[in-house]
C-alpha cells in the first residue's frame, strides 16, 4: 500500500470526531470515525493511515463502526490506533493484522516513595545501574530462560506462574489487565519456533520504541484518582513499555501465513491482503486466538519480570529492600490485542471481539473487570510520549463505552517513519539533546536514539487533550522523565 497523502473524504462531526462515511468505498460495512482535532487533522491526512480505516470497515461482521484514535498512523493492515468490534453470531472475522506483530506490548506503571529530591543528585548513578541490570537491544536475551513445560506455563498462565515461582506479588497480578492471564491460552497452538525465540526473552526490553524509564510525578489534575493510585507531585515512578519479543512476532507471521488462503476458503473480500482474517468460529481462527492469547500471557509475564529486575535494582542502588521502597505496580494495560467482550450495541448486549491495535482498554468506574481498587475511580490509563516529553495517567469514562467499545489511545503516535527519524536526527548528538532537558539517556546504539527523538512523534500533550475532550478518558496526573534506558 502507499503511504502517500490521503485523498477522500473526512467529514466533521464536533470538534473532536471526523467521519468516513460508509459510501465511500463499496463493500465498507460501516462508516469509519477518526478522533482528532484541527491540530491534528492535517497531519493524519499526510498519509494512507484513514485509507486502512475505510479498508478495516469491509470486514465481514464489523460492528457500529471503524474507529481510529488521535495518535492514528500507517501500519500493517490495521493503522496503529485502529479499533474495530466483530461480532461472531454475525460471521465476524478475527484478523491478526488488528493486532500487530507485537502482541501485547503495553505499558506497566510502578510507584515509589522516593521523592525527586532523594535521587536527582544520585540519578547518573541510579540510570547506570538500571541499564546493567535491565537487559535491551536487539535480539537480546536475559537471566531467565523458560523451555520445554515451563515455557508452556508462562503461555497458559503468565504472571500466575511467576507468582508460583516468587517472581510476582497477589498484588502485582490484581493490578494488571486480565489478572496477568488471558483465558483461553493454549500453548499448542504456539509454533516451536516461536517458543525457541522468547526462550531467553521475557524479562528483556528489546528495541524500537520500547524503553524503561525514571519520572516524576510533575502535575496531579484529579487529586481523588491520583491518591487511590498512589501517585503524588514530586514522587518517583518507573514506566516500562515492552511486549512479546520474537515469540509474538512470530505468532503473528505464522497466523498470516495460515491465514493467506482464508478470504479466498471463506469466501471474503478485502481491499488489502494485509487485512488477511478468518471467521471467529473457523479452525483457523480458534488456533489464533488461542496462539495469541499465549503470546500476551507471555508479554504480560515480561513486563512482570522486567519490575522484578527494577526493583532489585532500586534495592541494590539505594540499600533496602523494595518493599520498604514501596515500589508497587500501579497497574499494567495492554494496547496491541483482541479480546471478547461484552459490550451494548444498538441496544443489545453482545459478545464481540475488540481488536485494539495501538489502543489501550480504558474502563469506566463500575466495570466488573477493574481492580477492586481501581472500582470507583475507573481504570488506570497509561499513555506514554516519546523520551523527551511527558507521558500521562488517565482514567476510562463511561462514554468511551457508547463510542469506543471503552477504548482510548495508547501513546503519541509517530509522524516519521524510523528511517525518516533517522535521517532526520543525522549529525545531531540526542543524548545531549535529552541532557539540555535534564533527561538521562542510556542506549545500547546511537540508532536507538535517533529513531525515537522527539520530532519523530506527535505531541502527546495535545493527543491526551483529544482525548479528554472527546469524553474518552480524564487526565490524573502528568509524568516528566528523568532518565531513560533504551535498547
Amino acid at each position: 500500500m502507499s503511504k502517500d497523502a490521503y485523498s477522500g473524504p473526512l467529514e466533521r462531526i464536533d470538534e473532536t470526531t471526523w467521519r468516513i462515511p460508509r459510501d465511500y468505498k463499496p463493500g465498507m460495512q460501516v462508516d469509519g470515525i477518526i478522533y482528532a482535532d484541527d491540530r491534528l487533522i492535517e497531519q493524519i491526512r499526510s498519509d494512507q493511515a484513514p485509507e486502512q480505516v475505510a479498508n478495516v470497515a469491509f470486514l465481514p461482521g464489523i460492528q457500529s463502526a471503524s474507529l481510529a484514535m488521535p495518535d492514528i498512523h500507517w501500519g500493517y493492515g490495521f493503522c496503529i490506533g485502529g479499533v474495530a468490534a466483530t461480532d461472531p453470531q454475525a460471521g465476524g472475522v478475527i484478523s491478526p493484522g488488528g493486532v500487530g506483530y507485537d502482541i501485547n506490548c503495553g505499558v506497566r506503571l510502578i510507584r515509589t516513595n522516593l521523592h525527586v529530591d532523594d535521587i536527582k543528585p544520585r540519578l547518573g548513578g541510579l540510570m547506570n545501574v538500571l541499564f546493567q541490570k535491565i537487559p535491551a537491544g536487539v535480539g537480546k536475551g536475559g537471566p531467565y530462560l523458560f523451555a520445554g513445560k515451563q515455557m508452556d506455563q508462562i503461555l497458559e498462565e503468565g504472571c500466575h506462574y511467576l507468582k508460583k515461582i516468587g517472581l510476582a506479588t497477589e498484588q502485582d497480578i490484581q493490578h494488571t489487565e486480565e489478572t496477568g492471564c488471558i483465558p483461553g491460552a493454549d500453548a499448542s497452538c504456539v509454533s516451536q519456533e516461536a517458543k525457541k525465540r522468547g526462550s531467553d526473552q521475557c524479562g528483556t526490553l528489546g528495541a524500537g520504541n520500547h524503553f524503561l524509564e525514571v519520572q516524576v510525578v510533575e502535575e496531579v489534575f484529579d487529586p481523588v484518582a491520583a491518591q487511590v493510585m498512589g501517585l503524588k507531585e514530586g514522587g518517583i515512578c518507573v514506566m516500562i513499555h515492552s511486549g512479546s519479543r520474537g515469540l509474538g512476532y512470530q505468532v503473528c507471521d505464522d497466523a498470516l501465513k495460515e491465514m493467506r488462503r482464508c478470504p479466498e476458503k471463506y469466501h471474503t473480500e478485502l481491499p488489502d491482503r494485509q487485512l488477511a482474517c478468518a471467521p471467529i468460529e473457523s479452525p483457523e481462527g480458534q488456533r489464533y486466538l488461542a496462539a495469541m492469547r499465549a503470546a500476551a500471557n507471555y508479554a504480560w509475564a515480561n513486563r512482570q519480570l522486567l519490575m522484578w529486575q527494577t526493583r532489585e535494582a532500586f534495592s541494590e542502588f539505594f540499600g533496602k529492600p523494595w518493599e520498604e521502597l514501596q515500589i508497587n505496580l500501579v497497574y499494567d494495560v495492554a494496547h496491541n490485542i483482541a479480546k471478547m467482550e461484552k459490550h451494548i450495541i444498538d441496544g443489545k448486549e453482545k459478545l464481540v471481539c475488540v481488536h485494539r491495535k495501538g489502543a489501550t482498554r480504558g474502563f469506566p468506574a463500575g466495570h466488573p473487570d477493574i481492580p477492586d481498587r481501581y472500582r470507583s475511580i475507573g481504570q488506570p490509563v497509561i499513555i506514554p510520549g516519546d523520551m523527551g516529553r511527558e507521558s500521562y495517567v488517565l482514567v476510562g469514562l463511561p462514554a468511551a463505552m457508547e463510542k469506543t467499545f471503552g477504548t482510548t489511545c495508547h501513546g503519541a503516535g509517530r509522524v516519521m517513519s524510523r528511517n525518516e527519524a533517522v535521517r532526520h536526527a543525522r549529525g545531531r548528538q540526542i543524548d545531549k539533546e535529552l541532557a539540555e532537558k535534564g533527561i538521562i539517556a542510556r542506549a545500547h546504539s546511537r540508532a536507538g536514539l535517533a529513531e525515537e527523538h522527539s520530532d519523530a512523534y506527535k505531541d502527546v500533550s495535545i493527543v491526551v487533550d483529544v482525548v479528554e475532550r472527546a469524553g474518552l478518558a480524564k487526565k490524573v496526573a502528568r509524568l516528566r522523565p528523568l532518565g531513560v534506558v533504551k535498547g
